[in-house]
């Protein structure tokens, strides 16, 4: 793991080698998420294409102040879940809207010096990666939206969502990590078939780091009345091919919203021909399904 500064806050990534590929595959994780969760699918596509995996700011090691060293469960004790970061220096009028991470992700690409890419984005992450290959034209190739789509305004149903996950993240005391067992809750949450414990583990430290004020507020900011009906004018406009990959069990993004804000590419075409739909698969194709998932992505771009 390395990082790097954006904005005055340090960010964490991961980048593969160069391969004779041109382009570079760069991995957005999603809502509570971390850069980790895409470790199944680049080991399966780093052979032949270079890939970089970081976390959003605020998530994961992305952080301000460092919080918890995930190889020493007692420092969960001193976490301080009511810190404020200070973004002195970030650009905008909002810290957690996808368009502001989006320029996050302009800055790393920028600072990393990597000219052609194509980003892989999961929910959350697919959001961002969209609004940020309309900043970058010419730097993004292609857009793989992965457990992402939407783009329809229901205002009962997104009421219902911001108030359970608000109440959702409140629920996030100190001593949570240390419960016994308390992963196995997360073997089986958004998903089609049971995760491996590792991952369960891994979504509870996720859950439990991530800053208060970036949790809640990507959380709201991504669900907006304006920013859900932007999604579709946003996809309508983009030149560059985009891929939307769906969990065909997945209870969290629905295959049909994802395939309606599919039908706003060019690529669609009336028949879908940039909607595929995964089985067996719930919210988390990427732990879920990562052979599928990398062969999905190698095909597409190497189609390219």
């Amino acid at each position: 793991m390395a990082t790097i500064e954006i904005f005055g806050v340090p960010h964490a990534y991961e980048l593969t080698a160069p391969t004779s590929c041109p382009h570079a595959l760069v991995f957005i994780h999603g809502w509570l998420n971390s850069r980790g969760y895409w470790q199944p699918v680049i080991s399966r596509l780093s052979v032949d294409l270079q890939c970089l995996s970081y976390d959003l700011r605020g998530f994961g090691k992305s952080q301000s102040q460092p919080k918890l060293d995930c190889n020493r469960a007692e420092t969960v004790l001193a976490l301080n879940s009511t810190t404020d970061p200070k973004f002195v220096s970030y650009p905008g009028d909002s810290l957690y809207s996808p368009s502001a991470y989006s320029r996050d992700l302009v800055a790393l690409l920028e600072l990393l010096n990597i000219p052609s890419v194509w980003l892989i984005g999961h929910s959350l992450g697919g959001t961002i990666a969209l609004w940020t290959a309309a900043q970058l034209a010419d730097r993004v190739k292609g857009v793989i939206c992965i457990n992402a789509g939407g783009g329809i305004y229901l205002k009962e149903a997104f009421e219902q969502f911001r108030s359970t996950g608000q109440k959702f993240l409140q629920v996030r005391p100190r001593w949570l990590y240390q419960l016994p067992l308390i992963d196995l809750l997360f073997t089986r949450a958004s998903v089609a078939r049971p995760l491996d414990r590792y991952w369960a583990r891994q979504r509870v430290i996720d859950f439990v780091v991530a800053d208060p004020e970036a949790a809640l507020g990507t959380l709201l900011d991504s669900t907006t009345e304006e920013e859900v009906n932007r999604l579709p004018q946003l996809v309508s406009q983009l030149k560059q091919p985009v891929y939307f990959l769906s969990g065909a069990d997945d209870k969290v993004m629905e295959p049909k919203y994802v395939r309606h804000l599919a039908s706003f590419h060019r690529l669609f075409q009336y028949v879908g021909d940039n909607f595929i739909e995964i089985p067996n698969c719930g919210h988390l194709a990427m732990l879920e399904q990562p052979d599928a998932v990398a062969h999905h992505i190698r095909s597409l771009v190497i189609g390219h």
